[in-house]
């Protein structure tokens, strides 16, 4: 199922309770776009989680939904507030108060990629960013509600897996007392979004395939996270960050060699978490 603000990979029945979203692997490159952008049309792609909606489209096989964005994370990201406007880059918006994201240019309309790279000359209207909004942001986020939604009529409870990639230098200083660096960094926000057990299980299926997990380091989960994390009403939202150099060539931002190996082995792990929404009175007593 396809709109402009998403694609839907829906199963042909709903067998578990957990739903995928990938807000940040949208392509969509419009020439306006584009031709609005002082970048060029690889230097945009930096910020965008690339080809991490095709690792997880295995979910519908297994009963549950993929919920993949249309536009790309640096025309509009979906992991925000659409409150999070940046004065700097919206002409009208006003600051609220110190938001970090905001203040470094990643409101819900991105003022910069990776590495802090300007993607306009100057500032757009405040009629853009709302249109922007209307057009992307809520069709989205009312689909990914409904999804949930569903997930309570039919199971008693949902369980959101928010899938992300980082760069590898995003881990490079995280090993110490030579522990392996983390290839999976799940976000939990510290516990508040997700239940310990629902946490503990989607981690043993990564580490089960045999990789490196960490936890809430160096990312512990935004706003879609923080948004639908509700464990006390039986809805959990946990993130997952992937190190993009186990797929991509990131330079090229193009599937490396391993690009089918690793995503046979994340079928394994996705086949795992299935599992963890097929039996939520379980799941709910432990």
């Amino acid at each position: 199922m396809q709109n402009a603000a998403y694609h839907l990979s829906a199963p042909a029945n709903r067998t578990s309770c957990v739903v995928f979203s990938s807000p940040h692997s949208g392509r969509d490159y419009s020439p306006e776009f584009l031709e609005r952008s002082v970048l060029n049309r690889h230097a945009i792609r930096s910020s965008e989680d690339a080809f991490v909606d095709l690792l997880f489209e295995p979910a519908a096989e297994f009963g549950m939904p993929l919920l993949k964005a249309a536009m790309p994370r640096a025309y509009l990201d979906l992991n925000r507030s659409a409150e999070e406007l940046d004065p700097a880059l919206i002409d009208g918006a006003r600051r609220h108060g110190h938001n970090p994201r905001v203040a470094s240019g990643l409101g819900v309309i991105p003022r910069v990629v990776a590495n802090g790279r300007a993607i306009y000359r100057g500032k757009l209207p405040m009629i853009e960013a709302q249109r922007r909004i209307e057009t992307y942001w809520r069709p989205y986020h009312a689909r990914l509600k409904s999804l949930l939604d569903e997930s309570h009529r039919l199971f008693g409870q949902a369980i959101l897996v928010d899938c992300h990639s980082m760069p590898r230098e995003a881990v490079a200083g995280l090993t110490r007392n030579h522990t392996s660096r983390p290839e999976i960094v799940i976000g939990d926000r510290f516990g508040a979004s997700a239940s310990s057990e629902v946490v503990d299980r989607i981690e043993a299926a990564f580490a089960a395939a045999g990789l490196t997990v960490s936890r809430n380091a160096p990312f512990a989960g935004a706003y879609v996270t923080q948004t639908y994390g509700r464990p006390s009403r039986q809805q959990h939202a946990v993130q997952i960050e992937i190190d993009r150099s186990l797929y991509i060539d990131e330079t090229q931002i193009l599937p490396n060699g391993n690009f089918d190996a690793f995503r046979t082995l994340l079928r394994q792990v996705i086949a795992e978490i299935a599992a963890i929404g097929q039996d939520p009175m379980q799941l709910a007593a432990e």
